[in-house]
């Protein structure tokens, strides 16, 4: 009985015939051997995602042929405002080796347990008073604010978390204890506190959490008469999405950040590096490259934007750089993988030292797009200088791309540059080694 044909390989066979290729042209092209296409055009192999973006690519097929490869796109997750309300006590549970963790509970059932009393020890809110009348409080918790991001770029979200939440609660608790316009300022920056607990969360593999925390961001900050963070978190859903596979769901809740009226330049153009992103695991160049270049146009030029605390979003990575280490990344999805290499190697070189999550990030990015482009000895060596920082920053999100980074080395388990990487990689990954 012959083997049928799924309609990516009948596709694929057809633009490789109508371009003149043969299948060792391709393959030569690709980085996969003649047998394995050969599988894929008759159907008795699927073709993965990673091999259809490089069909599509080479072949110029506009995103036709990665649509084809199968992959259903997956239910997008909740809206914030559809995430779990569960009260308004935030119970932190703090065991004796440094792990902690919080339970949103509603107030009767933390009274019935009585969670707010363990112990017998209180922290009553009298204290607040002296501080919310002070000018001198609100710098000093922006102060520790920035530190609190520059730990976050060189730490684990467990390491960090506890303190964010706290600080949160604290500013929170100020706030309602301040006259105006002192009241709005602090709870404002409760919510960028808050919104950097979602982003964190988010990092510790906890989505549910992420959703919790961006929309107590954003009812602190309309409580505060700032409507940019409910924007914004259309951009931290959108991520969500996007590392779910799920272009369509990430560039309409891209479009929506960029078209909400009344916002930043900053903002509207951090919406449109994930719109860009979005188009590239669509495979469409054309409107990724264009939401590439509005995003370059509105980040170079916030000077018209008067931020009223911490900017929002990235702090470690800004304007121009940014644009470029995202542009790479569209760049691998885009199937176009020397020139993902080429940007960011250029972006890696002048990171910050500070920013190893940035690193671990787009440094797994640029081992991937290595991989694909077929430098397989140099991939393992830049797998081995990710895993240095992904080890610190212990991020559920760039564990995402160390797993396709492990699955795409199998292919080449018998070279030696990956036999000695991928023991630590599996142990990165709890995985099981070759």
């Amino acid at each position: 009985m012959t083997e049928q044909p799924d309609p990516f390989g009948a596709e694929l066979r057809r633009r490789r015939v109508a371009a003149g290729w043969s299948l060792s042209m391709l393959a030569k092209r690709v980085h996969y051997s003649k047998g394995h296409l050969g599988k894929v055009e008759t159907g008795s192999k699927l073709p993965g995602i990673d091999l259809a973006r490089r069909c599509d690519a080479v072949l110029d097929a506009g995103g036709q042929l990665a649509a084809l490869a199968g992959k259903t796109q997956p239910d997008s997750p909740p809206t914030v405002a559809e995430a779990e309300h569960g009260g308004e006590l935030w119970v932190m549970s703090m065991a004796p080796d440094g792990s902690s963790w919080l339970v949103p509970m509603p107030r009767r059932e933390a009274l019935a347990t009585g969670a707010v009393s363990l112990f017998g020890l209180s922290l009553r809110p009298q204290g607040f008073s002296a501080a919310a009348d002070q000018e001198a409080t609100l710098t000093a918790f922006r102060s520790l604010f920035e530190q609190v991001r520059l730990l976050g770029q060189t730490t684990s979200p467990s390491v960090v978390l506890p303190t964010v939440i706290a600080q949160t609660h604290t500013l929170r608790g100020i706030a309602s204890a301040a006259s105006p316009p002192l009241r709005e300022k602090l709870l404002r920056l409760a919510a960028r506190y808050a919104e950097y607990a979602g982003w964190m969360a988010q990092e510790a593999g906890d989505e549910r959490g992420a959703l919790w925390w961006t929309r107590v961001a954003v009812e602190m900050g309309e409580a505060a008469g700032d409507t940019e963070l409910a924007t914004y978190a259309l951009i931290r859903q959108a991520l969500i999405t996007l590392y779910r596979d799920d272009a369509v769901g990430t560039i309409e809740l891209a479009r929506q950040a960029r078209a909400a009226p009344g916002t930043s330049r900053r903002v509207r153009g951090l919406a449109a590096l994930r719109e860009a992103q979005g188009h590239a695991l669509a495979c469409d160049y054309d409107r990724c490259r264009q939401a590439l270049d509005i995003a370059v146009a509105l980040l170079d030029d916030t000077e018209h934007d008067s931020p009223s605390g911490p900017v929002i979003g990235s702090a470690s990575v800004a304007g121009a750089s940014l644009s470029e280490l995202v542009a790479g990344w569209c760049l691998h999805d885009l199937g176009r993988p020397q020139e993902a290499v080429d940007v960011l190697d250029r972006q890696l070189l002048i990171l910050p030292e500070t920013a190893r999550r940035s690193y671990a990030r787009f440094g797994a990015r640029r081992a991937l797009a290595c991989l694909a482009s077929g430098e397989v000895d140099h991939a393992g060596a830049l797998t081995e200088q990710v895993l240095d920082a992904a080890a610190v920053v212990d991020s559920a999100t760039i564990r995402h791309d160390l797993r396709r980074l492990a699955q795409a080395l199998a292919r080449w388990r018998t070279r030696q540059s990956v036999r000695d990487v991928y023991p630590r990689l599996s142990a990165a990954l709890r995985t099981p080694t070759l």
